[in-house]
């Protein structure tokens, strides 16, 4: 069964990156995307935004439309087949034709945010919760290397090839989802236990928050840096993406102990350097490996560290298209912010001191959401770190923990006859069947418990415990 399992979860990334490379090479700000807009001689500006905006109204609102694996596969493969036939028409540049570009545009950028967030099904599904730090990562990367390969033919060989790429990277994507049993996909484990709205929605809000303005760095990349080094396009064309690909492979092999959010700050600080050399250096070869190493090093940093962050909360979505849709569409939400920012810095020809003072404005409001973002998602995600020291108690140190840790009043007999399966990681069905008591009494007892210990959840509860515990 593990060796099934990891061979769909190399099937499901497969399908991912081939769907998310055509993304990223025409849709998503792509360098085909580009080239197709420059070659009619027409503004992008309209166009890149339609693009931008659909695919933010299709990640956001995915998790309304798509309510069920079977459903998200469908989708999915239904959506390459759309998307496919939208991208027909931009090999002509005929006016009749280019007048429906715009159309094509906010029909595909929606579908494929759509798409992008049925994924979360299958991240899910078929990888485990503490590897998918590592299925993002693979995604990331085979994306990209992908996407690297289409932008080099665009831009050193013939634009309508690269777009040919593009388009067919969505057949390899649509067949490998089909292989998927999307019918066998069981939505809850019995592992882990729903979380409440509200437990959910506060950290969401806060990572929302987080990568939005985060991410309007990015923004401002595509429209203040990337266009200072258009003149060297050769060698933009296959090194933007290496260092955003190097740093998401440090990321991904690094120790699963390993403090992620000290590397957080270090992302920040290289994004600020960035923005440092854009300002002090020239515009040569050298400079530009300077500024883009550090750009997008940090960017593979922080990318990784959201996406892997939505994918643990998908452990307690009951609908993990709509965690995963919403969670990423904060990352496009601040390209789009970034991008009107960028455009209104280069209409009024802002000096590029005053372009880094705004990147540096950017990092520090970031730097002030980062510690209350590290708690709320703590709380959350990482509660459950402490069943493990729990569960590696001898018996009579289990039960100090209930009886020496005092709650505003005692408990009863069943309480911590519950409370004790609670810390024994088992979710309110398990619980009902070993204590031979209906669902509907657990989750009365664990009402109770969570007023006498002046808590709001099972996450904080076990937090609360066990770091009491620690201190008696």
């Amino acid at each position: 069964m593990f060796d099934l399992n990891r061979r769909f979860r190399w099937i499901s990334v497969g399908a991912f990156s081939f769907i998310f490379a055509y993304l990223l090479s025409f849709l998503f700000e792509g360098q085909i995307l580009y080239e197709l807009i420059d070659m009619i001689g027409k503004d992008s500006g309209i166009y890149i935004t339609v693009a931008i905006v659909s695919h933010f109204l299709g990640l956001f609102t995915a998790g309304r439309i798509i309510r069920s694996p079977i459903m998200a596969k469908r989708f999915f493969v239904g959506g390459t087949l759309i998307c496919f036939a939208a991208g027909v028409p931009f090999f002509f540049s005929a006016s009749p034709i280019v007048r429906f570009w715009t159309a094509l545009l906010a029909v595909s950028g929606f579908v494929a945010g759509c798409m992008v967030a049925s994924w979360g099904y299958f991240l899910k599904a078929y990888t485990l919760k503490n590897e998918r730090i590592k299925s993002c990562a693979d995604v990331l990367i085979l994306s990209n290397i992908l996407m690297i390969g289409i932008n080099y033919i665009t831009v050193n060989f013939s634009v309508k090839t690269g777009l040919m790429l593009s388009l067919f990277c969505l057949v390899p994507g649509a067949v490998l989802m089909w292989l998927l049993p999307a019918e066998q996909i069981v939505v809850w484990s019995d592992h882990y236990e729903k979380k409440l709205p509200g437990e959910i929605k506060k950290p969401m809000v806060m990572l929302f928050v987080f990568v939005s303005v985060i991410t309007i760095n990015s923004g401002l990349m595509y429209q203040v840096i990337n266009p200072a080094f258009e003149h060297l396009q050769r060698l933009t064309s296959w090194y933007w993406a290496l260092p955003y690909i190097t740093a998401l492979l440090i990321m991904r092999n690094l120790p699963i102990k390993a403090k992620r959010s000290l590397i957080l700050y270090v992302g920040m600080g290289m994004i600020m350097a960035s923005f440092l050399g854009f300002m002090l250096l020239d515009r040569n070869p050298a400079d530009y490996i300077f500024v883009d190493t550090l750009m997008l090093g940090a960017c593979g940093v922080l990318d990784l560290f959201w996406w892997s962050i939505i994918g643990e909360m998908l452990e307690y979505a009951d609908n993990p298209v709509r965690i995963f849709g919403v969670g990423l569409s904060a990352n496009v939400f601040g390209v789009l912010a970034g991008g009107s920012l960028g455009s209104g810095i280069t209409g009024i020809n802002l000096p590029e001191e005053q372009i880094a003072a705004i990147a540096f404005a950017v990092v520090s409001i970031t730097l002030v959401l980062l510690p209350t973002l590290n708690r709320e998602l703590y709380m959350l995600l990482k509660g459950h770190v402490y069943l493990s020291v729990y569960k590696d108690m001898p018996a009579n140190e289990q039960a100090g923990v209930i009886y020496n840790v005092r709650s505003l009043d005692p408990l009863t007999d069943r309480e911590r006859d519950v409370l004790q399966q609670m810390l024994d990681g088992k979710s309110n069905k398990a619980i009902a069947e070993a204590l031979y008591i209906s669902e509907s009494t657990v989750k009365t007892h664990a009402r109770n418990i969570y007023s006498k210990y002046d808590v709001s959840g099972r996450a904080e509860l076990i937090s609360t415990i066990l770091k009491n515990q620690a201190d008696v």
